[in-house]
């Protein structure tokens, strides 16, 4: 019996090639779904690390052409990557010292605004406890027989501080974050040549490299430019706004203001709420808190729906649902410093897609206008594998000779 079983799975015939073509696309598509889960899993545990590179990179990227000026005027590259970034530090520094001074003179006036806002509330709340009180004895009379059960409430504690160094791990954890950037912002400086031959050598059969380069350096040039004009405009106008109605530190919280309105989802949020609550201590009236509330909201809508796509949007070339959907994910993988590096980070997915002819598909869901698909992209990567190398032999200059 084991014989004639062993003897037809001998006879038994292998796989046609049109079984293999329906498998090998499967088994493809499978092994890029195991490779996305990774990718996510180790961003999201090793996120310090990621992030820590990330900045990195982004900051060399941005200060590296005044690296190659001062280099042009013969000072040697190391010198100038050195004294740039410590002079970025320095001026970083004394900006955190400064407002950490009038941060912490806020905080101790938070008393005084709580004060300000239980007066403001206590007649609303009044009438909340009346209408409690009539609530709680029509059921007492309903319910005359049924004994009463104390009640225990037990309150969460806000996870406002976890989201914000989500990415981080904790507060510890982004200041020595912090404290590495600077120094592989100077190693990636000054090994910027090596580094180039290195993804040459690694990715120069699957990309273009010089052009991916090119591309990621003016995408995230424009990205950071365009956010400094926008930000620039918003603080201009929230400025001459919080002085005009007599704000005091109209300047400070103008500044602070029109910057957090920079931020996706819930910068309209934080650029509302400092302006009132530095209100609530010097006004009595609803007028200046209305044109606050006005001025936030509508430098919002008018900076998402004119300003960034005009500055931002084309420099980046992502859609604004992708850019959404970018900005939940990277929200939701990395907290606050996700939501500031959305957008870049979106824009980099498509930036290596456009680089990779058989990622045509993806650059097309992450592009505001998606190209039409060439004929040679419909018949799969193996094809193209296959006429790379054909046409690259058809049409060098040594066979045209």
């Amino acid at each position: 019996m084991d014989d004639n079983l062993r003897s037809d799975s001998l006879r038994a015939d292998p796989p046609d090639d049109s079984t293999w073509q329906t498998l090998l696309p499967r088994l493809a598509t499978l092994l890029w779904i195991i490779v996305i889960a990774i990718l996510v899993a180790f961003a999201f545990f090793a996120s310090s690390l990621c992030i820590t590179v990330l900045l990195a990179a982004f900051i060399a990227i941005l200060i590296d052409p005044l690296i190659s000026r001062l280099e042009r005027w013969h000072v040697p590259r190391t010198l100038s990557s050195a004294l740039v970034l410590i002079l970025g530090m320095l001026a970083v520094g004394v900006f955190s010292y400064t407002y950490y001074a009038k941060a912490t003179a806020a905080v101790d006036e938070i008393p005084k605004y709580a004060w300000r806002i239980r007066q403001a509330v206590e007649p609303l709340s009044k009438e909340i406890e009346k209408v409690r009180e009539g609530a709680g004895s029509l059921t007492s009379e309903g319910n005359s027989s049924s004994k009463k059960v104390a009640e225990v409430r037990i309150k969460e504690a806000s996870d406002w501080p976890g989201f914000i160094v989500r990415g981080f791990g904790s507060v510890w954890g982004a200041v020595i974050v912090g404290g590495v950037v600077p120094f592989l912002t100077f190693f990636m400086l000054v090994g910027k040549d090596r580094m180039s031959v290195r993804f040459s050598s690694m990715l120069g059969s699957k990309m273009d490299v010089p052009r991916f380069v090119d591309r990621l350096n003016r995408m995230v040039r424009g990205f950071v430019v365009g956010n400094l004009i926008i930000g620039s405009v918003m603080m201009a106008v929230s400025v001459a706004v919080f002085w005009s109605i007599g704000l005091n530190g109209a300047l400070e919280i103008g500044m602070l203001s029109g910057f957090l309105n920079l931020i996706p989802f819930l910068g309209v949020l934080l650029a509302a709420i400092i302006p009132v609550l530095a209100a609530t201590f010097q006004f009595n009236s609803a007028t200046p808190f209305i044109i606050i509330v006005l001025t936030v909201f509508l430098l919002h809508m008018i900076s998402a729906n004119i300003l960034i796509p005009k500055f931002i949007g084309s420099r980046v070339q992502i859609g604004p649902v992708a850019a959404t959907i970018g900005m939940l994910f990277w929200g939701w993988l990395w907290g606050v410093m996700g939501l500031l590096l959305a957008v870049p980070l979106t824009s980099l997915v498509k930036i290596i897609a456009d680089s990779n002819p058989s990622l045509l598909h993806l650059s097309n869901l992450l592009a505001e206008t998606p190209r039409p698909l060439p004929q040679w992209a419909r018949y799969g990567s193996h094809t193209l594998d296959r006429a790379v190398p054909f046409l690259r032999d058809r049409f060098s200059p040594r066979a045209r000779t």
